[in-house]
């Protein structure tokens, strides 16, 4: 067992459950998952978080970590749940999944009763689970994301990533509960540009998708993250930017979005 990596035992009603997602590749999602990740464990939170991009995972690169106890080996049953969760650098756990997974491909009864159980098991264990999604709509996305108490979108201002942005949030919108929806914008190239994305996607949710809906759907902006070469240069030496670059404007501006969305701004 990773002991190292199990918090220990506490007063707690479970884990609240953010899912982090994005309507497109190539956003920085994952790097946004673990940097928050780190912010929140600073601030005292005990943390997850869980590769839920089954088939084609990726936290591992980020984080420079290498297992081969992953979510394939608890879902086939080669290895117990509490032997997949290991160590971040940061401070949180992490629970990886494997890569080139074709039967990850898509969500059969099995996987989605299989994941249900580990993010069941894991909440009384943490103070907040994060998952990181894989990008886009697919069925193993929206299931994954109807298991989260809240929805973080992460988007940039690229038109082709705000178009794909605008089709999550419909698609979850309006086929999921209702429930806090946040937003983040990367790679911001001037302040405030942030700002304007969400007023920009709210202004299209409210034209065509909250007509329909008996709870609106309101984007909450917890963050913009400027266009940084720090960020560049983390991702290259394979470490978490808060930890190798902790006073660059990106990792700042990460630890603002970790106080909002623990704030529940």
């Amino acid at each position: 067992m990773n002991a190292s990596a199990i918090p220990a035992a506490g007063a707690t009603k479970g884990a609240r459950v953010t899912a982090i997602t994005s309507g497109k590749g190539g956003v920085g999602k994952t790097l946004v998952a673990a940097n928050l990740a780190a912010a929140l464990a600073r601030l005292g939170e005990r943390v997850l978080v869980l590769d839920a991009d089954l088939g084609l995972a990726n936290l591992d690169v980020v984080l420079n970590l290498s297992s081969k106890c992953t979510l394939h080996e608890v879902f086939t049953g080669a290895v117990e749940l509490m032997d997949a969760v290991l160590p971040a650098p940061g401070g949180f756990s992490v629970l990886l999944a494997g890569s080139g997974m074709l039967e990850y491909s898509r969500m059969t009864p099995e996987v989605r009763d299989k994941l249900l159980a580990v993010v069941m098991q894991m909440r009384p264990l943490f103070d907040h689970i994060l998952l990181d999604t894989g990008a886009g709509i697919s069925d193993v996305v929206l299931f994954t994301v109807s298991l989260a108490d809240e929805v973080l979108v992460v988007a940039t201002p690229e038109p082709t990533s705000l178009a794909d942005a605008y089709a999550t949030v419909k698609v979850l919108a309006t086929t999921q509960p209702s429930r806090p929806m946040r937003l983040l914008v990367n790679q911001v190239q001037r302040a405030s540009e942030g700002r304007a994305v969400r007023a920009q996607l709210q202004q299209v949710v409210d034209r065509f998708v909250n007509p329909s809906l008996t709870s609106p759907v309101q984007l909450n902006l917890i963050g913009e993250v400027p266009l940084d070469p720090a960020v560049r240069e983390a991702v290259q030496r394979r470490q978490l930017l808060l930890e190798s670059l902790p006073g660059s404007e990106a990792a700042k501006a990460l630890a603002t979005a970790a106080g909002r969305l623990l704030n529940g701004a």
